[in-house]
């Protein structure tokens, strides 16, 4: 079994669809730049209300890199 070590390093995405497509947004614009992107967890979820309706989800998450 081979041992990994990774470096953590935090993101927020926002969206105007959902708190899952912040996620997507975080994670597809953070891999245009890095590499061996490897797990995340969500730390917090908040959002922007305009008219009584959710404009935006902004989410922060922790994302977990593979060092080579």
């Amino acid at each position: 079994m081979s041992e990994h070590v990774y470096k953590q390093i935090e993101l927020t995405g926002s969206s105007t669809k959902s708190s899952d497509d912040a996620v997507s947004t975080a994670i597809a614009k953070a891999s245009k730049t890095l590499r061996n992107l490897h797990w995340f967890e969500v730390t917090e979820t908040r959002g922007q209300i305009e008219n009584d309706k959710v404009a935006y989800w902004q989410v922060t998450i922790k994302v977990g890199l593979r060092i080579d």
